[in-house]
């Protein structure tokens, strides 16, 4: 698989990914036994990619299943709330077997939502797992309160309109409960537009008062795994 050399760095060594380019810049990186400093250059697994005269290797593929809380926000890094990355950082026995750098959650799940969220350093897989050509399915749990229209269920598998921006995909709605203006409901997509399932959920009269996510693709959130508690799944879990 090619990857770009400066990310390559920054996944396989201590450095961030501004300073992967400055070491490129400054002539520290040599690939394949000559001094490279264009950070796009792709590599591969039978290149040798050298960082001030120590050999790189490539880290092996990570999978986490986490839990999210709410409360978290799903990136990198931010200057103000804390990140799904900030939790691996405070998992030691997480982060002791994950490389430095390269990790990213796969997709997002709003601040305030709870639920299965992966993360990873493997890219291929998160393009797969997120392109609008794959239907990857992403299943939620919603509690909701106000008036659910009869014809919901309808509604949401022949495409339900959202507001006047766009016609969602035929997606699977399900009543699990539905009394004294209080309801749950599951509902199964293949987008992931910005705050679809609150959303589409509105537009047949239900407010979402507690939104999780609780499948994504295959791989499904254990029902006892308690919030923000990580594990680690493979690949084949997943898709």
């Amino acid at each position: 698989m090619a990857d770009r050399l400066d990310k390559f760095i920054s996944a396989n060594s201590s450095l961030t990914r501004s300073e992967a380019k400055s070491a490129l810049a400054a002539g520290r990186v040599t690939l394949n036994s000559s001094v490279c400093k264009k950070g796009e250059t792709k590599v591969t697994d039978s290149d040798t990619v050298m960082l001030d005269g120590n050999t790189l290797k490539a880290a092996g593929m990570v999978y986490i299943l986490l839990n999210k809380p709410a409360g978290v926000i799903s990136a990198t890094e931010d200057t103000r709330d804390r990140t799904v990355l900030d939790l691996v950082k405070e998992a030691p026995w997480i982060r002791e077997k994950c490389p430095k750098n390269g990790l990213f959650p796969i997709g997002r799940l709003d601040k305030d939502t709870e639920g299965l969220l992966v993360i990873t350093n493997d890219g291929v897989l998160s393009h797969n797992l997120l392109s609008p050509k794959k239907h990857v399915e992403k299943e939620y749990l919603a509690v909701c309160t106000g008036c659910l229209a009869k014809d919901a269920v309808q509604r949401f598998a022949e495409g339900i309109e959202v507001g006047c921006e766009y016609k969602a995909l035929p997606a699977k709605l399900t009543v699990v409960s539905a009394d004294d203006g209080n309801c749950t409901l599951k509902i199964v997509l293949t987008e992931g537009r910005f705050h679809q399932v609150k959303r589409m959920c509105h537009e047949v009269g239900a407010e979402v008062e507690y939104l999780k996510r609780i499948r994504f693709g295959k791989l499904e959130l254990p029902e006892d795994m308690p919030v923000g508690e990580m594990r680690f799944v493979k690949a084949e879990d997943i898709v």
